[in-house]
Order: C-alpha cells, then structure tokens, then sequence
C-alpha cells in the first residue's frame, strides 16, 4: 500500500496530529520517530495524540506494527539522549550556582534531591518514561548526575518501549476511534499536572512561612540582645555614679 494511502476520511487534517499524520504519510515510520524525538525533546507536542494515531496508520497498513514501535520507541532514545546531554553540559557546578540565586530554595535541598536520585535514580528514570510530562524531564537530572549513559539507555529503552507499546495498540485496535485514547491519558496528564503544581505550591508556601518565623526569631534575638547590652551599659554607668 502506497504511504500516502493514510489520506483517509478519519485521519486528522490540522494541528498536531495532522502534522503527525503527514510525518507518517510521507517517511513511514522514521516520520513516527522523528515526531516522537521532538515530542521529548518539547513536551508540549503530546505522545497521546502522536503515538495512537501511528497504531491506527499499523492498523491501515500504511507502516508494520513492529516498524511503528521500533521507530517510536528509537525516537524516544534518541530524544531522551539529547536531553541527556544537554544535563551534563550543564554540569553540577553551574545547577549549584543558578540554585543560589533561586529565592525560597535552599542549598541543602539540592543536596537531599541529588542524594535521593543516587539512591533511587534508576527506578526514577525507567517509571519516568511511563508517566506524563515527566517522561522527558527526567532525562535532565540524569545527565546532572552523570549516571552511567549504558544504564541510562537501557532503562530510557525499556521504559519507552511499554509506554509507546500500550499507546500504539491502543491506536491499533481502535482504528478510527483512536483519538479515544487522547482523552484518557490526557486526564492522567491533568491529573499528573495538578498534583505537581499543588506539591509546589504546598513547598514555597512552607518555605514562605519558615522564612518569615526565621526572620521574626532573629529579630527577637537581635532585640533581646539590644536590650541586654543596653541595661549592661545603664548599669556599668550607674557603679560609676556611684
């Protein structure tokens, strides 16, 4: 079957996922891959929308299931490999020094955050790769740190793999009542979305408060102790007198 023959009357025309479906219509499933690559590489291009609707062009016979999931799951390597390295350009050194100029942060948080993703940054990067938005961010910590790229590929591979798996047949069985799937992940997304947003709010309004009564018990401190050098001097001034 001819690529082009994609050009059904179900398969998107505009927006992402018609730009997606042109991708797939005119390189096959390098097109998938290369749209998987930049969905990593910005996260606001959905792997919802992209990788169901290539299950559906499998499902049309435009390109073999087993060719749409190599190339996604490549292209998700390929772009989590890029954000890789662009955490290790940036090094810890310079994480340390933009950290310092962050208001209600603290050094000593980066530290705990670098401690934990030594202990357990191989189960963040392989459960990473199946959660929404996160799934490109966390290749960026773990270039900071340095974890050991063979590692990082293969977990990034493996993770990948189940993720654009369950998308891809999720498109493939569903045909031309793909874009369903966009709907529930897109929920997951929100909901993903909500909870982090929510966990930042509750920290800065934690460290806005713990700041406030530092600042409020140093300023105490910085009374009494006024206070107490001004009754010592009333006092050394009044044996004089005497």
């Amino acid at each position: 079957m001819d690529l082009m023959t994609l050009a059904l009357p179900h398969e998107p025309a505009g927006g992402i996922a018609g730009w997606a479906a042109g991708l797939v219509d005119t390189l096959g499933g390098p097109g998938a891959g290369l749209a998987i690559a930049l969905e990593n590489l910005f996260p606001p291009l959905p792997s919802e929308v992209i990788l169901p609707l290539t299950g559906f062009a499998a499902g049309q016979g435009v390109i073999s299931l087993a060719s749409a999931l190599f190339w996604t799951t490549l292209g998700s390597v390929v772009g989590a490999a890029a954000l890789y390295g662009i955490g290790a350009w940036f090094g810890r050194e310079r994480m340390h020094a933009l950290w310092a100029r962050l208001p209600l942060v603290k050094t000593s948080d980066l530290e705990r955050t670098e401690a934990w993703f030594a202990k357990h940054g191989t189960k963040a990067v392989l459960l990473g790769r199946m959660v929404p938005i996160f799934r490109s961010l966390i290749s960026v910590p773990a270039g900071v740190e340095r974890m050991r790229l063979p590692l990082f590929l293969a977990l990034t591979t493996l993770g990948s793999l189940v993720w654009n798996s369950v998308l891809v047949m999720a498109g493939y069985w569903l045909g031309d009542q793909w874009d369903a799937v966009e709907t529930y992940v897109g929920l997951l997304s929100k909901a993903v979305l909500i909870l982090v947003v929510g966990a930042v709010a509750v920290y800065v309004a934690v460290r806005v408060r713990s700041g406030k009564q530092t600042g409020n018990h140093s300023g105490k401190q910085s009374g009494n102790q006024s206070g107490n050098r001004d009754r010592a001097t009333a006092e050394a001034r009044h044996r004089r007198v005497d």
